[in-house]
């Protein structure tokens, strides 16, 4: 067998492997923490796909500009308008390229999305876990390490264990401060979350 087919082989069984612990966690419903190699270090996720299969990669995966950032709430946000589609390669447009500041909303859910690594959390304007919910994500791209592992640290205060194996709907909902980009995302179909629109990037600061 010369070298070249045994790498191909070796490249076909890395990708099997991965695609069978996808599929037996998704059956599962458990998280992909196993399959990384550093799980609490945030700065170091590794994404399960690749950034083409990521919908709006390009357009999510951008510095926060340094621009005056409007002052909005969780409510406002969810009277938004909707597009009914929009494509998966579209750049930002219009309010998308606008910096926006929530001073008051309350953090009910935090994980690490696998898929792309981005830490994804679910806010809304009230304490109350029957509330309505947007979702804020902070990207894995090195700027934002420092926002990860400090929202990480601030949990950890408050007793939540938050990683790329440990995360999900906190006991309590805790008041945040959070800045960020609008964003418009496609449907995820999550609980509570009650809108397309995100703060995508955005950075989350515990009261």
């Amino acid at each position: 067998m010369s070298p070249r087919v045994k790498r191909l082989e070796q490249i076909c069984l890395t990708w099997f492997t991965i695609l069978l612990a996808l599929a037996i966690a998704s059956c599962s419903g458990q998280d992909y923490g196993f399959l990384q190699p550093t799980p609490k270090d945030l700065c170091k996720c590794l994404p399960i796909e690749p950034d083409i299969a990521d919908y709006r990669h390009l357009a999510k995966h951008v510095p926060i500009p340094n621009i005056a950032a409007q002052e909005v709430s969780v409510e406002m946000i969810l009277t938004w308008s909707q597009d009914p589609v929009i494509p998966p390669d579209a750049p930002r447009t219009g309010r998308e390229n606008e910096v926006f500041h929530i001073a008051n909303a309350y953090l009910q859910n935090a994980s690490v999305n696998a898929l792309d690594c981005d830490v994804s959390m679910e806010v809304s304007h009230a304490a109350d876990k029957s509330a309505s919910r947007m979702i804020v994500e902070t990207p894995v791209d090195s700027e934002y390490c420092a926002a990860r592992q400090n929202l990480q640290a601030q949990l950890k205060q408050h007793g939540f264990v938050f990683d790329s194996q440990h995360g999900g709907e906190l006991p309590r909902a805790l008041p945040v401060d959070v800045v960020g980009m609008a964003f418009e995302d496609f449907e995820h179909d999550r609980g509570h979350v009650a809108t397309l629109w995100e703060l995508h990037p955005a950075i989350v600061t515990l009261h």
